[in-house]
Parts: structure tokens; C-alpha cells; sequence
């Protein structure tokens, strides 16, 4: 009867504590539940400023870059001052050639027709050379290094057959014959012709007819002149539009 009184008395006490638990569960249940809900909603809230962060990391342009854009608007600042803008390309009366000049390119061609013959000629840039030696001598062919020149390559041809090539050098005044050999379009790249002797071996007559040659063909100090001038004219717009090509591909 005792033990029975006490089991009594004990299952008494374990079913209020039971009931307590269980509510104490839902409680905490409930509340927990509560949190996740209010921590996941923060969590989802700022799930979009990763990406944020990161697309501007990304797309911010390294500080390397900001200096070489600088460097490089001051450059084309200096060379806008620099240019010469009442400088004009107008071809003077007489001007044997037409002018073929692509925008972009290192070298311009010209092209005539004389008396049944196609002549071509490519220009190059100038190799420009500045400044005083200081010496007062006579300026003779050992000396034209030291003077500014112009490089060209003139083919004369004619109908179906081989043409003439003469590789040329323009001082001011003067013009300088380096090579002259005979090409024929028939020929493969395999082949190697034979080119003739350096120009400057060949006899001063002959050396001297040549150049009348080409002068009656239109390659004279007049015209190679204004091609000095046409080719630093044109220089200078190359490179302006040189450096306007990498300030947009620094910018992209």
C-alpha cells in the first residue's frame, strides 16, 4: 500500500513537469522558428551586395591604367599644340602623280601613266634627322646621313612583261639611286634572280642616264620635295590617331 501511495504520488508529479516540457518544446519551437525565419530574411537580404561588390571590383579600372591614360591625353594634348595646323597637304600644279593615301597605313603610293608605261611608286616615312652638328664643312655624299630623306620604291613597267625596280632615297634637292634590278612577275617566290651589281659600281654614264630615267618619269627633287613635306604631314596624323587608338583600348 505504501509502494502504491508512492507511485501515485510520483506519476502525479511526473505528468505536471511532462506537460510543462512539452509546452516548454513548443515554446522553444516556436521561437527558434521565429529566429531562423528573421535570420534567413537578413541573410536574403543582403545576398545581392556580394555580387554588387564584386561587379564593382571588378569593373573598377586599376590605378596603373588612371596614370598611363593621363600620360597618354598629355601626350596628345602636347602633340595638338605641336601640330601645325596651317600646314596643307594641297598638290602643287603639275604634280605628275596621283596620290593614293589610306589612313592607318606607313606608306602612300603614286601612280602615272607615261607613254605606254605604268609607273608606281611607294613612299615610305620619313627618316627625319633634327638639330645642327655644329660643324661648318661642306655637306658631301659621306654626309648625307645627316640629313633628313625619304625612302621610295619605283617600278616601271609595261604590257606582259618585266619591270624595272629602283630602289631610291630622296634628300632635299637631290635624289639618291640605291638599286636597280629587273623584275619579272612570272617568276616564283622559290626563285632567287640575279639582281645586277650595286648601283654605285656601275658606270657614272650609266648611273647618270638612269637618273635622267626617272626624272623624265616624274621622279625629280620637285616632286620628291613636296613628298618630304606630304610624308611628315602625314606622320604626325598617324600618330595623333595612334594614340587615340590606345586611349580607347585603355578605356574599354
Amino acid at each position: 500500500m505504501a509502494f502504491a501511495s508512492m507511485l501515485r504520488r510520483s506519476a502525479s508529479a511526473v505528468v505536471p513537469l511532462a506537460i510543462r516540457a512539452i509546452g516548454g518544446q513548443r515554446y522553444h519551437h516556436h521561437h527558434c522558428s521565429a529566429l531562423l525565419s528573421a535570420f534567413n530574411h537578413r541573410i536574403l537580404s543582403r545576398s545581392s551586395f556580394p555580387s554588387i561588390l564584386h561587379y564593382s571590383s571588378t569593373s573598377k579600372r586599376p590605378s596603373s591604367d588612371e596614370s598611363l591614360l593621363r600620360v597618354i591625353e598629355t601626350e596628345i594634348k602636347c602633340a595638338q599644340e605641336s601640330e601645325d595646323h596651317d600646314q596643307a597637304d594641297d598638290v602643287p600644279d603639275g604634280f605628275p602623280f596621283k596620290i593614293e593615301d589610306n589612313p592607318g597605313q606607313q606608306t602612300i603610293s603614286l601612280c602615272r601613266e607615261y607613254q605606254g608605261e605604268n609607273i608606281l611608286v611607294e613612299v615610305h616615312m620619313p627618316d627625319l634627322v633634327t638639330g645642327d652638328n655644329g660643324e661648318d664643312d661642306d655637306v658631301d655624299d659621306t654626309e648625307k646621313s645627316n640629313q633628313s630623306s625619304i625612302p621610295l620604291v619605283v617600278r616601271v613597267s609595261k604590257k606582259n612583261g618585266p619591270c624595272l625596280e629602283f630602289g631610291v632615297t630622296a634628300f632635299p634637292d637631290e635624289i639618291s639611286i640605291d638599286s636597280l634590278s629587273v623584275k619579272d612577275p612570272q617568276n616564283s617566290e622559290d626563285q632567287i634572280p640575279y639582281e645586277g651589281p650595286d648601283f654605285s659600281d656601275l658606270d657614272e654614264n650609266l648611273q647618270k642616264a638612269f637618273h635622267k630615267y626617272l626624272e623624265i618619269r616624274g621622279i625629280k627633287p620637285s616632286t620628291t620635295n613636296f613628298l618630304h613635306e606630304y610624308m611628315i604631314n602625314k606622320d604626325s596624323r598617324e600618330y595623333m590617331m595612334w594614340l587615340k587608338n590606345l586611349k580607347k583600348f585603355i578605356e574599354a
